[in-house]
């Protein structure tokens, strides 16, 4: 019983104290005056009384009512209902309050309840006070506190002639239940009768309509998005204009979180004075009156709900997880049902007539049962989680967290993570945990009902039906009468309000109203208390738990057959068939990844201990460890699945012997796991045992029972869990006698006690590291690396705490190494005992002695460990697979010898095998080996399945970008190791454990000599230069006589005299170009002839002192001439080298040696091509003008429009203003840089001039001259420049050129446009330039040139994108999601088909322009990065001639070598240059040219493997050709001009171009058979970038033998001759499998071409002649094929090639035609009236038709086979005689022999010309035993003597005849 109100309170307006315009409450009557005993009287209710502040009011207000709600400080809740109403005030009081009256009118509007109405009565000035009647109660009864207040009220105002006093006493004598279902009728005294129904159980929440509305006001989203922050402790507030609606609503949000119990701040009302407390860091559920929003926007991490909106705001640093999924959307839909019924039947044809809707008290219930299934759902089974730790004097009862998370699938849920780790839910356990307590609805529900909503969830009206029923109950609960509500009560008339008062409210009469209360209290003590007794029962556990959603474990569905194999595997263990083992042992870690085999093996190794412990012998004791730490490594720190758990007992049973004494015990080898330092873990398996020792305890029998009894239930004591035991225990609680109690208490301590002890020594166990003295295993380890901040524990014992600090100077360790690790071990078990024990109720004493144990029983460990160390060191290694050795180039050393380590997978599933088919190649056990060439791994694959295969993964030294250390686990052992990751520009990714067998130092020591090979102090330190140098040990040196000045001695002096001409000061200058990078030095040819004359004549200049060439220059001259520069200059005709004397004049260019001593510009060749007008010493100042000094020089000439193509440095600042800004003319005195610019201006025109059809061209010819009609139809210059002439260059050109803007929808892939557009008019030159660089400049006044400003990117941007290319393409780890999504996502990112896109465009752009008779200048960045690329494109794209080998050679040594592209910098090739990382500008070119090739497959005389080919060599630095920055520096090192005395034959390539000659002759690996140039023509590829491929060179991997571009390295070995297989058995079938990773396929697959080359090779033999060049062969077929092709001269339709495509779209023909014997390959590769120059174009093929080429020997059988048999033959030697059949032709004068009769294919061939003689032989051993001696015949040729023996002596003597007869036909 409990009274309905504590305390009925008057408050009334009263003045501020500070005078200012706010009043305060004040009370003015409390009764009773002293507070109850039990319930003391709460402050500040003055403040709660008018949440927006005390104001007077011009007009009198209706009466309002809310119930606000104060907690206090044990968390009872008191509610107040306030009842207020507004009388006028006495003019005392007006005086002191008018001062701020039309501010508190405004604020009296704005402030919610305070409604002023239109009819308010009084005079004018009248102002209105507000006065409030509280009840204060600790109930709930918010309609009887309104009734009650309201009958006070209309006493009042009606002026009843009832005492005030009399109700009053009534109300707060009044005594009703508290619950149980009863109802009681209450009356006040004043004619009044009201009916209080109390709820039948306690512990359900009351919510009367307060859910509905929550619903109706904010919506389903809503308020699920509300009821997830709530239980994940977000921080809530409610916004409304009513304080009515915040407390339903703040009401109805703790009912559905009904059965737990919301226990931080809750206000549902809260006051303006207090609005501070909405920054409390806590969470909390708060109203606030909606005029107070403004303070609510400033909070930042506030869930605002406004009601009277209908929204929820969550701000962005709020992340509400949302229920997990299906529950989610399953209670979406429910409430949508119950919200709103109709929506299942608003599609209905024919909806029934009318829906019987809830009303609205009946809806709350129902939404309210929703939720009530919500958490049943969530939290079934949660009393299997529930460790019973202690039952006697009270229930200790913890958690299973992880347990639960794990058995419902749930791990990785957010959502259900914070709400068990919430202190919601630590209520709701020690609240429901209770096993033995009265029970309510949710305990059935969770208990019983769970299998019922399973098998609804897909039928919604049965779960409606469920939900309904549900709803009866709650409604029931609230309403155990429903048909008696009657109410009487008096209200006050209509408008009574605004009736004046008749007076104030009456001051009422304490002593009265005391009276009446004592009496009551008085009457009460005599009466017996009226206790209700509760019925506590046993709570049901219901059905142990399933997983939310049944998810299939995917890949690892453990069938049956999984769990098969590791029971096999262990059986085999123990039984000793240890290679039975070894053989299952990959599928059973396989099979571990799943939970279901890791339970099964831990069950099945428990069969295997007896007492406690198990020997094992050192295989077993490996395989186990090995099986339990693969079981260990995917188990988080929390243990969800129980492994780590089940496991713990194991670790401690298994061992083996080391030596006598000395027992190794599994636990050392499992330590590398989280799970053991995890504190969480050990808290969750301490509970666990504790349980089950506390559960035995009460489970033995007791003495004195009956037998009798004890027979009767033998089953039954097993069964019962803990739960059951506790339950019946507290039931009998009571019942026990005081020393039994005691007795109880004390063995329960006990057990606790022991268990401490006993987890004290566990924990020690997995702890302790094997070695001691590795303490940094320690700290690494999570939970142990902050072992301060380690533990979860609430609870402190500061006791405990000091006794932990003591231990170090008591336990004396002296080693400062071991202490540091004890102690780690000794805090981290002290912290987790302190924890267990405070929470279990261990005694202080007992504590104490336990913090004493804990460093002995570690230091006793640490001794144990010691031993056991030191023997484990002694065992004999586990035989490691030997390591293979690498082949190494001729020249290549090792420098560190193989490292064990283990190669492992990275981001690239198609590169280790596995899914592509197939077992994996990798992880592979191997080594990596450091040689001064290259990093070489070579191994194993470790799975057993892919046999012997041989795993090899290499790449330069010179390419490493990125190193970076890992750690990672080996995959064997499944131990954590260092590791290493290097990641080269080759593409190629090793990712590498170390052994443990490697040291650490061993591993830094590799890394050092790595790092000191990949960044040597200077360029000499490459492998290019130190390979030719070191002589071999043992060889004297050659010395050679000097004749004359050697090379070396020549560009010794040319340095010199450079220097001295170019003037101290850049002597003492550092050189401007950073380090350096590939090599080059293509010796001159000895025949050449010095074939063009050197200018004798100087200009009168300042570059050289003499007035002559000394003779060393001159033969410098000619050795410059000999370049590749000069040899393309005279084949382009642009210019001689001629004596001044008798230069042509009409020669528009000349070849100007002015920077023969790379004096004007060190980064230009040494002869250069200008304008014949322009002299040389102008060509200095020119050159200031332009970065680096690189002035325009012309590069290549059109042969057919003799447009030029020129390329420069961009500008310099200073050079711009005189040439191109707005000025005046310069004045008389003129500067240096305007000189120099006018000279710059000069030599411009000059170039202008140079072209023919310009000399005398009239200036009017440009770009803008078109008509916009033209530009309109055309799409390419309406792109490029929008806008005339008189806008300079406004549009913004670049941007569009750079692929911002679309061409127009002809082209909307980006083909280049109608070539014809171009020729109406146009400007003489274009400049290309950087958009940046052109900014202000305006165009040249005769309009002679024309300015195209466009955007390119810098070097570095090149740089970033290659690096997000690299890491696309050879990830480091696998990539997240599979498919080729993310790969597409990250290529797209690196933004480098975008870069390639925009070279394409703008070299196609410049192709076209040149195609038009323009010139153009490329002028972009220094001149060096992507001018040489865009210049390099443009000569590809124009001139056929580039697009052979010897062009293309040409191409790459004019501009990219001799022009100075920085290989050295851009590869970033020496110590300095290690800051500026890998640019690959080549490689992006080449990527270019690859993207070309694609497009016009026929025009390149070279393939896409040559491409890749100087891709990779470009970065290896094997080769000299790429080394260095400049001609100037290769001359400066001596790498230009090689000494000819010192070319030995064999000499390794120094030279990329000699290595390709080289190889071309043996191999037509760079020849693309496909190609078929037409004449003269110019290609114009598509640049979009959805035309762009791939290239695969970054994607293509061969595990067989690592890159292809090394071809010595690269030949597989040899195929034995099927006649000399070593076996003897049959042969073996000729299919081999292709690996599409392991196998290189160009090399395994071979084309139809090679397939030809080689029949034609085969056949050449047979006819005994000698075998050709196949480059010889290959020209002569395709004469052959073309002069077949063309009787008329024109292509006949038997030509194989019938082109309907446009002509750079032509694709190849060939065709396979099977004939009946063999197969003949007829192909065509030339079908136009092309010269079809070959690569030299000089050779004319011999005019033979293909038919004829062989038609000496027809296929037919009968002629072909003279004499055919069996025979046997005797092999080489120590061979077998095997049976084969022979054929002697007569035709080809050859004795054959085959398999079988059958075979087609011959496997050998005695040539009967090199027989001598035919004589009978004498069997030898192994001959046929059957036959008779005389069979036997030999056959002498010069060679060797071959043993025949036929199958009887006829057909011998046959065979002898035979055989003769063919010799004396010859």
């Amino acid at each position: 019983m409990a009274r309905l109100a504590d305390y009925f309170v008057l408050v009334a307006f009263g003045p501020h104290p500070r005078g200012s315009g706010e009043g305060q409450g004040q009370i003015l009557q409390r009764f009773p005056e002293k507070d109850w005993e039990d319930n003391p009287f709460p402050q500040g209710i003055e403040l709660f009384c008018q949440p927006s502040g005390w104001q007077l009011c011009p007009e009198r207000n209706p009466p309002t009512f809310f119930v606000a709600v104060l907690t206090d400080i044990n968390s009872e809740r008191h509610y107040c209902a306030c009842l207020t109403f507004w009388e006028p005030v006495e003019p005392t009081q007006d005086g002191l309050c008018t001062q701020d009256a039309a501010e508190r009118e405004e604020e009296a509007d704005e402030g919610g309840p305070v409604r002023p109405s239109p009819t308010a009565s009084g005079s004018p000035g009248q102002l209105f006070a507000p006065k409030t009647l509280v009840l204060v109660s600790r109930l709930d009864h918010a309609e009887v506190f309104r009734n009650s207040l309201g009958l006070i009220y209309t006493i009042h105002v009606e002026g009843l002639n009832v005492g005030l006093e009399s109700v009053v006493g009534n109300l707060l004598t009044c005594i009703i239940p508290l619950a149980g279902g009863s109802q009681r009728t209450i009356s006040l005294g004043a004619g009044d009768r009201q009916v209080i129904q109390t709820p039948l159980t306690d512990s359900l929440p009351i919510s009367r309509c307060s859910v509905a509305l929550l619903f109706r006001q904010l919506g389903i989203t809503n308020v699920l998005s509300l009821f997830c922050a709530a239980l994940t402790e977000h921080k809530v507030l409610f916004l409304s204009r009513s304080y009515q609606r915040l407390s339903d609503a703040c009401r109805g949000l703790l009912a559905l979180l009904f059965p737990l119990r919301y226990s931080f701040t809750y206000v549902p009302i809260l006051p303006a004075q207090l609005l501070e407390v909405l920054s409390t860091p806590t969470p909390f559920i708060i109203g606030v009156n909606a005029a107070f929003q403004a303070e609510a926007q400033e909070l930042l991490d506030v869930i605002v709900a406004d009601l009277d909106g209908g929204t929820v705001t969550v701000p962005e640093c709020v992340h509400i997880p949302p229920l997990p999924e299906p529950l989610q959307s399953q209670t979406h839909s429910v409430l949508s049902m119950v919200l709103d019924p109709e929506l299942e039947l608003a599609d209905l044809a024919f909806p029934p007539p009318t829906m019987s809707t809830s009303s609205l008290k009946m809806q709350d219930k129902e939404l309210r049962a929703v939720f009530l299934r919500l958490f049943a759902q969530l939290l079934q089974g949660y009393r299997w989680c529930l460790h019973m730790v202690r039952i006697h004097p009270e229930p200790v009862i913890r958690f299973h967290k992880a347990a639960f998370l794990g058995q419902r699938g749930l791990v990785e849920d957010d959502f259900l993570m914070k709400v068990l780790e919430g202190m919601a839910f630590a209520g709701f356990v020690s609240e429901r945990g209770v096993p033995y307590r009265p029970t309510d609805l949710f305990d059935e529900l969770v208990a019983h009902e769970v299998a019922r909503m399973r098998a609804d969830e897909n039928h919604p009206q049965r779960v409606l039906r469920h939900v309904k029923e549900l709803a009866e109950q709650l409604y029931k609960n609230e309403n155990p009468y429903p048909a008696v509500a009657m109410h009487k009560v008096q209200r006050p008339g209509e408008a009574s309000h605004l009736r004046r008062a008749p007076r104030p409210f009456p001051r009422l009469d304490e002593g009265m109203v005391q009276w009446i209360v004592d009496q009551a209290a008085a009457k009460m003590q005599g009466a017996p208390p009226a206790v209700k007794a509760e019925r506590r029962t046993t709570v049901p556990s219901g059905p142990p738990m399933t997983a939310i959603l049944e998810r299939n474990s995917g890949l690892h569905g453990n069938s049956a057959r999984r769990l098969e194999v590791v029971r096999n595997c262990i059986s085999y263990v123990f039984e000793g068939k240890m290679l039975e083992a070894k053989k299952l042992l990959p599928a059973v870690l396989r099979a571990l990844k799943g939970r279901a085999a890791r339970r099964c093996l831990a069950q099945e190794l428990h069969l295997h201990v007896q007492q406690n412990r198990a020997v094992l012998d050192h295989q077993q004791f490996d395989f186990v460890v090995r099986m339990m730490n693969c079981c260990l490594q995917d188990c988080t720190s929390l243990d969800e699945h129980g492994v780590a758990a089940a496991l713990l007992p194991l670790v401690t049973a298994f061992c083996r012997k080391l030596s006598p004494g000395v027992t190794q015990f599994a636990y050392s080898c499992v330590q590398e796991h989280v799970v053991w330092s995890t504190p969480q873990f050990w808290e969750a398996m301490f509970y666990g045992d504790v349980q089950t020792h506390i559960r035995a305890l009460y489970l033995e029998p007791a003495e004195d029972r009956d037998p009798s009894q004890v027979g009767e239930v033998p089953g039954w004591e097993d069964e019962r869990s803990a739960l059951d035991v506790a339950s019946e225990q507290r039931r009998l609680w009571p019942t026990l006698s005081r020393e039994k109690q005691q007795e109880l208490v004390q063995k329960e301590e006990s057990t606790v006690f022991s268990q401490a002890i006993h987890y004290a020594n566990r924990m020690s166990y997995l702890l302790l590291p094997l070695d001691s003295s590795k303490s940094r295993l320690l700290r690494e380890r999570a939970g142990l690396g902050d072992l301060e901040s380690a533990s979860n524990s609430l609870v402190t014992n500061s006791m405990a705490g000091s006794v932990a600090e003591s231990y170090d100077t008591e336990s004396g360790f002296e080693d400062a190494e071991t202490c540091d690790v004890a102690g780690a071990v000794v805090r981290f078990i002290n912290r987790f005992v302190d924890k267990v024990c405070t929470e279990s109720g261990v005694t202080s004493d007992h504590l104490k002695g336990l913090h004493v144990m804990v460093p002995d029983i570690v230091q006793m460990h640490i001794e144990t460990l010691e031993a056991v160390h030191r023997e484990s060191k002694r065992l004999p290694p586990i035989q490691k697979p030997k390591l293979l050795r690498p082949r190494l180039l001729p020249g290549e050393e090792c420098v560190l010898d193989g490292l064990r380590v283990y190669l492992l997978p990275d981001g690239r599933e198609e590169g280790a095998g596995g899914s592509g088919g197939g077992p994996a190649l990798l992880p592979a056990e191997g080594a990596v080996f450091l040689t001064t060439y290259r990093v070489i791994f070579t191994g194993m694959p470790t799975d057993p399945l892919v046999g012997e295969q041989v795993v090899v993964r290499s790449f330069p030294v010179a390419a490493l970008t990125k190193e970076k250390r890992i750690s990672v686990q080996t995959p064997v052992d499944q131990l954590l190791q260092d590791g290493l990751q290097l990641r080269s520009c080759t593409f190629q990714l090793l990712k590498m454990a170390f052994d443990e067998e490697v040291g650490s130092d061993s591993a830094e020591l590799f890394r050092k000599q790595l790092h000191k090979l990949r960044y040597p102090p200077d360029i000499r330190g490459t492998f290019a230069l130190t390979l030719g140098s070191a002589h071999t040990p043992g060889r004297p040196p050659r010395t050679t006589k000097d004749k004359g000045p050697s090379f070396r001695t020549l560009s010794r002096n040319l340095v010199k005299n450079a220097k001295k001409t170019i003037g101290r000061q850049y002597v003492t200058r550092k050189k401007y170009n950073p380090p350096s990078w590939e090599h080059r030095g293509q010796p001159p040819t000895e025949d050449q002839e010095d074939e063009i004359s050197v200018s004798e004549e100087l200009e009168p200049s300042t570059l050289t002192p003499s007035s002559a060439l000394k003779p060393s220059d001159r033969m410098t001259m000619s050795s410059l001439v000999e370049r590749a520069c000069c040899r393309d200059y005279q084949r382009l005709g642009l210019g001689t080298l001629s004596s001044s004397l008798s230069r042509a004049k009409s020669e528009p260019f000349r070849i100007s040696p002015v920077n023969r001593m790379y004096a004007i510009c060190r980064s230009y060749p040494g002869l250069l091509i200008v304008p014949q007008s322009v002299q040389d010493n102008a060509l200095q100042r020119v050159s200031r003008c332009y970065r680096q000094n690189r002035f325009p020089v012309v590069c290549w000439r059109s042969g057919r429009s003799k447009a030029v193509l020129l390329r420069s440095g961009g500008l310099h600042g200073k050079g711009v203003v005189g040439l191109f800004k707005t000025q005046n003319a310069p004045s008389p005195g003129q500067s240096q840089a305007d000189s120099s610019s006018l000279e710059q201006e000069k030599y411009l025109q000059a170039v202008v001039s140079s072209m023919p059809r310009y000399a005398d061209a009239s200036g009017r010819n440009t770009l803008s001259g078109f008509s916009s009609a033209h530009m309109g139809s055309h799409g390419k210059w309406g792109s490029v420049r929008a806008g005339g002439r008189s806008g300079g260059l406004s549009s913004d050109v670049g941007s569009r050129l750079a692929g911002r803007d679309m061409l127009s929808p002809p082209q909307a892939n980006g083909a280049p446009p109608d070539p014809g557009f171009l020729r109406p008019q146009r400007a003489a030159l274009y400049i290309i330039g950087d958009k940046a660089q052109l900014k202000g400049v305006r165009p040249d006044p005769l309009q002679q040139w024309e300015l195209v400003p466009i955007e390119v990117f810098e070097a570095r941007q090149v740089k970033a994108s290659f690096k997000k290319l690299l890491k696309a393409c050879v990830p480091g780890c696998p990539a997240t999601e599979p498919g080729p999504a993310s790969f597409l996502r990250s290529l797209e990112d690196s933004e480098w088909l975008i870069q390639i896109h925009k070279l394409l465009q703008v070299s196609v752009l410049v192709v076209e322009l040149l195609d038009s008779g323009s010139s153009v200048l490329v002028s972009l960045e220094d001149g060096w990065d992507i001018t040489t690329q865009v210049v390099s494109l443009v000569q590809l794209l124009s001139d056929p001639f580039y697009r052979t080998l010897e062009g293309f050679r040409l191409l790459v040594e004019k501009e990219w070598l001799s022009f100075g592209h920085r290989f050295s910098h851009r590869g970033a090739h020496t110590l300095a240059g290690q800051s500026s990382g890998f640019t690959p500008v080549f490689l992006q070119f080449l990527d270019c040219v690859h993207q070309v090739h694609l497009q016009f497959p026929m025009e390149f005389e070279f393939s896409p493997f040559y491409l890749k080919f100087l891709g990779y060599h470009h970065a290896s630095r094997r080769f000299r050709t790429f080394l260095l920055d400049s001609d100037y520096e290769r001359i400066e090192l001596g790498l230009l001009y090689e000494e000819k005395g010192e070319r030995r034959g064999q000499q390794a390539c120094r030279s990329v171009w000699e290595y390709v000659d080289r190889l071309s002759k043996r191999t037509p690996v760079f020849y693309n058979y496909m190609y078929a140039p037409e004449d003269a023509e110019v290609l114009r590829p598509y640049s979009n970038v959805s035309n762009l491929k791939v290239w695969d060179f970054y994607t293509e991997e061969t595990l067989a033998e690592g890159p292809p571009y090394d071809w010595e390295l690269a030949q597989g070995p040899p195929e034995p001759p099927e006649e000399e297989r070593p076996d003897g058995g049959a042969p073996q079938s000729r299919r081999r499998v292709v690996w599409p990773c392991y196998d290189s396929r160009p090399r395994v697959q071979p084309d139809a071409i090679s397939r030809l080359l080689e029949e034609l090779q085969r056949l050449e033999t047979e006819l005994g002649r000698p075998p050709e060049r196949w480059k010889d062969a290959w020209d002569r077929v395709r004469a052959a094929q073309r002069l077949e092709g063309r009787p008329d001269g024109r292509g006949a339709p038997s030509s194989l090639l019938v082109s309907s495509v446009p002509h750079h779209r032509r694709s190849l023909g060939v065709y396979l035609q099977e004939g009946p014997a063999g197969s003949t390959l007829s192909l065509s590769l030339d079908s136009d009236h092309s010269s079809g120059s070959t690569a030299s174009g000089s050779r004319q093929a011999a005019r033979r038709s293909t038919s004829t080429l062989y038609s000496q020997f027809q296929t037919a059988e009968s002629e072909n086979r003279s004499y055919e048999g069996t025979l046997y033959k005797k092999g080489a030697f120590m061979k077998p005689w095997k049976a084969r059949w022979f054929v002697l032709d007569k035709t080809k004068h050859q004795l054959r022999y085959y398999d079988h009769r059958v075979d087609t294919e011959c496997k050998g061939v005695i040539d009967l010309a090199e027989v001598e003689a035919v004589s009978p032989g004498t069997p030898t051993m192994g001959a046929p035993k059957t036959v008779d001696e005389k069979a036997f015949f030999d056959v002498k040729t010069t060679r060797r003597v071959y043993n025949f023996c036929a199958q009887d002596v006829p057909s011998a003597q046959q065979w002898v005849d035979q055989i003769q007869s063919c010799l004396s036909d010859a």
